[in-house]
């Protein structure tokens, strides 16, 4: 039996984890399979060979990305020679559309198979890519119900298999666990701090959160704030932070569910992180900040009144979000104690939040991605 080949391209550290998840899912179907391609950590711990690391890609926003070009230009090429040498059966790209809808046009005129895993946001940049997809992209898997629908109309092959954060988020711990981990008080009112997943996210987040910190402090001096810290990135980005703040959080690595468990309300950098919050039913606040020259091309861009994933599937907004000038520590202490002062505001917002968690479908996605990727092996 001919062994499988497959290439796998993951852009940043959600990517990384969502892609794992899927190799794991792969190899419980096909266990002899060769995965090879551009990853992190968690995919090179489910076996995948990783020719690129993703720490070389993890740059948001178009001034960042324009000081890599050289980078992203040697990966392409490298993987280009890896399409020749290796010949993969299939091509896997895991959302980061700026880099693998270049290369998926490359990978279309060999021959070979493209498999998009979670869709670029083009409902909120434009359906201009929408065109691109079609012409270069053999099939759409998405996590979206309405996607599906977008994809259709356009006559794009696509499934809809449901959210992963529907099998992957749950706390590993107890809530006693946690709380005795920390040091934390039974009683206190618990904020979790989410700043982001890469450095230029934490270095713009957390002061601004911490600033804020201490005002919802003044107001109620028993809050205690738990850090969720990344494991992957340097330490000193977080510490410098802290060192300069008269509040000093406590933190954990790599634990943002049990952080979210123990919590009262969680500031949420916008991503990801947003939909796994809403999945705990905690209430939240949606945050984000950029450069200026990236916000203000960007601002022309976006195509819809909501930037947090969590209100976009809500259709409405259903939690505050508070992006570039309107995110100060005025504003997000205000909103937090608003929140944690009214018991009606808290019940409406986890309401919403279930009703979130159902449309992002039923569990089991992961296995249903994998079966739709094997039918591409012949």
């Amino acid at each position: 039996m001919k062994k499988r080949k497959v290439l796998i391209v993951a852009g940043e550290a959600s990517g990384d984890l969502q892609a794992a998840h899927l190799v794991k899912a792969l190899k419980s179907i096909e266990p002899h399979i060769e995965i090879f391609g551009v990853g992190g950590k968690k995919m090179r711990e489910e076996g995948v060979e990783i020719i690129h690391d993703i720490v070389e890609l993890a740059v948001v926003g178009f001034v960042e990305v324009l000081k890599h070009l050289r980078t992203f230009k040697g990966i392409l090429e490298s993987l280009l020679v890896l399409l020749e040498t290796k010949k993969p059966d299939v091509v896997i790209l895991v959302d980061y559309p700026g880099f693998n809808l270049r290369f998926a046009k490359y990978v279309k005129e060999k021959g070979i198979p493209v498999i998009y895993y979670i869709s670029p946001q083009v409902w909120a940049w434009g359906k201009d890519r929408v065109k691109e997809i079609k012409k270069h992209v053999d099939k759409m898997i998405v996590i979206f119900g309405f996607e599906e629908e977008l994809y259709k109309e356009a006559g794009v092959k696509v499934s809809f298999i449901g959210h992963p954060f529907l099998d992957i988020v749950r706390p590993s711990w107890k809530k006693e666990e946690t709380i005795k981990h920390l040091h934390l008080k039974h009683h206190s009112t618990k904020i979790a701090l989410l700043p982001g997943s890469r450095a230029k996210e934490i270095e713009l987040h957390l002061p601004v959160m911490l600033k804020a910190c201490r005002l919802i402090n003044s107001r109620l001096p028993d809050a205690e704030f738990i850090l969720s810290r990344r494991r992957e990135l340097d330490k000193s980005i977080y510490n410098k932070i802290i060192a300069s703040s008269k509040i000093k959080p406590h933190s954990l690595e790599n634990r943002p569910y049990e952080i979210m468990e123990i919590s009262d309300l969680v500031i949420v950098s916008s991503g990801s992180a947003t939909l796994e919050t809403a999945i705990m039913k905690k209430p939240m606040i949606v945050i984000y900040k950029t450069s200026l020259i990236t916000w203000f091309l960007a601002r022309n861009m976006i195509k819809i009144p909501n930037i947090g994933l969590v209100n976009v599937v809500a259709g409405k907004r259903i939690v505050p979000e508070l992006i570039q000038f309107g995110l100060n520590a005025a504003n997000l202490s205000r909103e937090s104690l608003d929140i944690l002062n009214n018991k009606n505001r808290q019940e409406a917002m986890k309401e919403d939040l279930k009703k979130v968690g159902e449309r992002l479908g039923e569990r089991g996605a992961i296995e249903r991605a994998a079966h739709l990727i094997q039918k591409f092996f012949g």
